[in-house]
This record gives structure tokens, sequence and C-alpha cells, in this order.
């Protein structure tokens, strides 16, 4: 399983794995882009069955990806040949063109194509051309292609083409894990701050005119450096998971008034600690949580405000749709998580590899054409 450690596709691969491991599959999880931390090679190790195995290539969707995709390419095969695995499992796209020895199932994500268009409105400028082209390639060649969401697929299906076959399996957490808290008066959010998709600045648009204090957790800089704080909100900054905890235990509000989220971990962890949900109204958030949330526009500062301060003087709404929320989030288990993934492997696994492929040292089997340096997007969660 292939994977890294920027953001949400890290908890995604240790949340798997760890179920996976329970039924007694061992993973080689190799990581690319920047290094896991202290903490998060802890949590990884502790894993029974798993293999942790480090590299830091560039991700597809970083700066000028092209040499380290190809060396990248490299390692995995060469891994692939010394571990024999049964099922190469990707959480990225590219590397799925490559000539495996095993089916390739590609989880998606997310995707650079559909995170510009969500938040600037457009398509994605011409120097994304290689990239799309490395995407659609790895997507036509997967023998299986997984997103969170029927509305990730849909789109993806719109960018890139068509795939050989496609299914939703909605990501997980253990409930035992996410538990509810006596109640602060308290808005709590999670998230990369600097992600316009992630749109926190809504909420510090509107922070100063609500009766309760407004806290977000997450990193404020930039991966390529810089990056402001924000003033009107109580910023934690990038914090342990043991507060993440105590933060949305407690928290009688969780707000992501996203533009572009295909799944969102932190809302299944909010919601499952029995948080009221205030969402951006996008296709994804609305297929997970409709019923279970208010959704406001993403750039209705108005709405946003006006969602927040009726959840603030009625208790009776927040215990009603607290309770919807943790209801909704108890369908969207480890369990069945790791169920639906067995029977995936189970499948792959029964059916002959037919596939072919553009050898790696081929020229362009990566796609041609340079690239300039991308806002930088960064998985879900």
């Amino acid at each position: 399983m292939t994977t890294d450690a920027v953001g949400g596709v890290w908890d995604y691969s240790l949340e798997l794995a760890r179920g996976l491991s329970r039924h007694g599959v061992a993973i080689d999880l190799a990581t690319m882009g920047p290094p896991p931390t202290g903490p998060q090679k802890a949590l990884a190790i502790g894993i029974p069955g798993l293999a942790l195995l480090e590299s830091r290539f560039r991700l597809e969707w970083m700066a000028d990806p092209e040499t380290d995709l190809v060396r990248a390419g490299d390692w995995l095969l060469g891994l692939a040949r010394q571990r024999r695995p049964d099922i190469i499992h990707l959480n990225g796209y590219a590397h799925a063109a490559l000539p495996w020895p095993a089916p390739v199932l590609v989880v998606a994500h997310s995707c650079v194509l559909s995170w510009w268009q969500a938040v600037h409105r457009a398509p994605a400028p011409p120097e994304w051309a290689p990239y799309a082209t490395r995407v659609a390639r790895g997507l036509a060649a997967a023998d299986l292609v997984v997103a969170p969401t029927r509305a990730m697929l849909t789109s993806l299906a719109a960018l890139y083409g068509p795939m050989r076959r496609s299914r939703v399996i909605a990501n997980g957490r253990d409930p035992r894990q996410w538990r509810p808290l006596p109640k602060d008066p308290i808005i709590f959010s999670a998230g990369r701050l600097w992600d316009p998709a992630k749109n926190v600045g809504a909420l510090e648009a509107v922070a100063g005119r609500l009766d309760w204090p407004v806290v977000v957790a997450g990193d404020w800089r930039r991966p390529e450096g810089g990056g402001t704080p924000p003033r009107s909100l109580t910023a934690l900054g990038v914090i342990t998971p043991e507060r993440m905890h105590l933060g949305l235990g407690k928290a009688a509000v969780f707000a992501l008034p996203a533009r572009y989220e295909p799944f969102g971990l932190a809302v299944l962890e909010a919601a499952l600690c029995e948080a009221v949900l205030v969402l951006g109204d996008i296709p994804t958030l609305r297929e997970l949580w409709r019923g279970a949330a208010l959704f406001v526009r993403p750039d209705d500062h108005a709405a946003l405000r006006r969602a927040l301060s009726a959840l603030a003087a009625s208790p009776r709404l927040r215990r009603r749709l607290g309770h919807a929320a943790r209801l909704r989030a108890q369908s969207y288990t480890t369990r069945r998580m790791v169920a639906a993934y067995l029977d995936v492997y189970r499948e792959l696994r029964a059916v002959p590899d037919q596939r072919s492929f553009m050898p790696p040292s081929v020229p362009g089997w990566l796609g041609h054409g340079a690239t300039s340096r991308p806002a930088f997007l960064g998985p879900s969660g």
C-alpha cells in the first residue's frame, strides 16, 4: 500500500491497516513525499503485521515531479519483486500504469482538477495537462478504482475518462475511539488553514460577530513556506491526537464550510463525538450527511453566521442535530470499511490479471510537458 504523511491519506491508511491486521493481513506501507514524523512512525510501527518502507520522492501533485515519479516507480516495482504482494493498493494515480505483478487497486482521495474546479470555479490551467494525462492513464490501467463517495467517482469519470471498474467505499472510524464529552459553548473546526478548499477564511470572516468562540486545529503554515495565522480565531496549530479527541469531544458545534472535501475524516470524527455539523453545501458532503447536518453555501458568510448563531441560541436544536450526526456517523465505521476492502481484495485475486502496460522505461509513460509550481492541494481529511 502506498501512502503519504501529508494529511488525511495517512490517517486513512493507518485506520485501514489496523483493521486489516485484525484479519491477519500483512501490509507493506510504502511512503512517499515528506517523511512521517516521529509520532506518525510510532503509530504505524505499532500495527501488527505492518512494515513501514520510507522514501522521499515527490508526490504527483507537487512541483516538477516527473523525475521523482520515475524513480519512485522503480523503487515500488523493486519492492513488489522482493515482497511479492497479493494486491497492489495505490493511494495515488500515476503508478497504476506500471507493470505490476499483482492486481492493482487505486483509491481516489482527491485530485487537482476537481480541487481546482471547486476552489477557482474554472478548469485547471494548461500547465496541469501532464498531471491530467498521468492520472487518466493510471485510472484506466487500474483493475478497480475506489472513491469514498459517488460524487467523487462521478467527477473522476467526467474529468479523466472511463475506468474499468469502480466502487464506492466510505471511509471509516472506530466509534469506540471517538466519544461525546460534556459540551462546551465552542465552535470547533479542523484542517489545513492555508488550503482555500477548507475555507477556514469564512469562519474567520464571521467569528467576530458570534457569541461563541471559534477554535481551529490545523497548520496555517504553507508547505512551501509562509502563511499568516488567523486573527479572529483561536488557532491551535497542529495538535496531538489526544488534544483532537478532547477538542472534538467537548465542542458543541463543528463547522467546515468547505468548497472541496471528497470525504472529510474530521467531519466524521466530530459527528461521532455528537457535535452539530455545519458544512459547506457541496455534493460530496450532501451525499454523506444529508439530514444530519446544516448546510451553507461556502461563500455565503451571512448564512454561515445565521446558522452558527441559531445553534448557539437553541440547546434543543443542538441536541437534535447532534444526535442525528452521531447516528449517521455510526454507519461509517472502520469495521464496515475493512469488510468492504477485504471483499474487493478477494475479488481482485480471483480474476486473472489481463492488463497490458507501457513499460516504465519507455519515455513518456508519465505524459509529456513541463509543469509550473502548483497551488498545493494536499490529500483529503
